[in-house]
This record gives C-alpha cells, structure tokens and sequence, in this order.
C-alpha cells in the first residue's frame, strides 16, 4: 500500500544467508507497492540484548534497590532511556507494519532478537496496566517470519498482543538448510506472493485454540 510505512526487526548474522534473501524480498515486493521499508539488522547494528543501568540516563528512580521494569519505565516518561531504545522505539511508532524475521534457535527467537523486545517495548510506550491487549499501547500490525517449524509460539504472540499489536499469521519456511535449492526458491516466491496481499489479511486472535486447531 503505498505510503505505508514498514518496519523489517531483523535478526541473523549473515546477509547472504536464506534469511537474508527472505529479507531482501520484503523489502523488493513493499518498496514495489510504494512503501517506505526501514530495516533494524540487529547484528549489524550490534544491538545490545541486554537490559542494564545503561539504559537509563542520568539518575535512577530508586538507587538503593534497582528495578530494571520501575527504572526503565521512570525513564521513558522523562525521557532518559538510552539513544538507542529512542531510536528503536520511534520506528516503532511510524510503523504501520512490524515484520520479525530471525532463525529459530531452540525453538525460540534468537537472544538478540528477544533482548530488542525486553529493552524497546517498555511499560509506558507498548503497553501499561490495564492498557494491554486489545487496549494496548501499539497500534500496528505484526507479521512474524520464521525458518523453522514452531509449535509454541503463543508466549511470543502473546508479548505483541499483550502491547495492542494485531497479529497476521505466522510466515513459516520449514528446515531451508534441509531442502533443494529449487525448494528455497519456491519458499522465496511464496513469501513474495504473500507479501502482494498481506495489507487485505485479518488478524488472528491469538488465542490457544488458533494454535491447535
């Protein structure tokens, strides 16, 4: 859709990896439809995973007894987190569209990837009891790219439905290491025909039964 603004949280180390051509597609099919694409390539960014003091600039809320979710969410309302979270945060909020792409490792979201969701999406900017689900704090769609199989996705789901996001269906490319070169590319072409109508797909409603129906 054009002037729609996409959002591409990206999480492996190498550009010319199977992920990275599932990337390179996204953002070819939705600069195509006359969207801006933005990308935050995590490894490349060299995004800190790790939600420390660092992230709070200037003096904390509470020093004798530090509580990262009470520090944190103290300074995203004065406006002293980190410049990358600010960063991370604004892309966020111009997005129309979220896509999560990274490998499964364990069958779970690289740590890399799970340390941007612990740091960006703070109390007081994604979400903020009784401010949460359907009432959350963001208002955008979520597509999520997987290269594995997962069966327990609903704790993953459930942090961007927690924050207000409307959750597409999952994209999943099964074992691409395991399959022929022609099979990649078929994988490919798919996530490119989704893509030409993923803006006219309803949400799931995240719930247990969607999963295991």
């Amino acid at each position: 859709m054009a002037g729609r603004k996409v959002l591409i949280v990206y999480a492996h180390q190498e550009p010319n990896s199977f992920n990275g051509s599932l990337k390179t597609v996204a953002v070819e099919e939705l600069s195509k439809q006359g969207c801006s694409v933005t990308v935050s390539d995590l490894y490349a960014m060299q995004f800190e995973p790790r939600a420390t003091r660092n992230d709070i600039v200037g003096c904390l809320h509470n020093s004798d007894n530090f509580s990262y979710a009470v520090e944190a969410t103290e300074a995203y309302k004065r406006g002293c987190l980190s410049n990358d979270l600010i960063e991370e945060q604004k892309k966020v909020q111009e997005a129309d569209l979220l896509i999560f792409q990274f490998p499964l490792y364990w069958f779970s979201m690289p740590a890399i990837m799970k340390g941007w969701m612990d740091r960006v999406l703070v109390q007081g900017f994604a979400h903020d009891f009784p401010m949460c689900y359907d009432t959350g704090l963001l208002k955008v769609y979520m597509s999520d790219l997987f290269c594995f199989l997962i069966l327990e996705q609903v704790s993953y789901h459930g942090i961007m439905h927690f924050c207000g996001v409307k959750v597409l269906e999952p994209h999943i490319c099964f074992a691409p290491e395991h399959v022929s070169e022609e099979k990649r590319k078929e994988m490919l072409i798919a996530w490119a025909q989704r893509l030409k109508t993923l803006w006219k797909e309803e949400p799931i409603n995240c719930s247990a039964e969607w999963y295991f129906k």
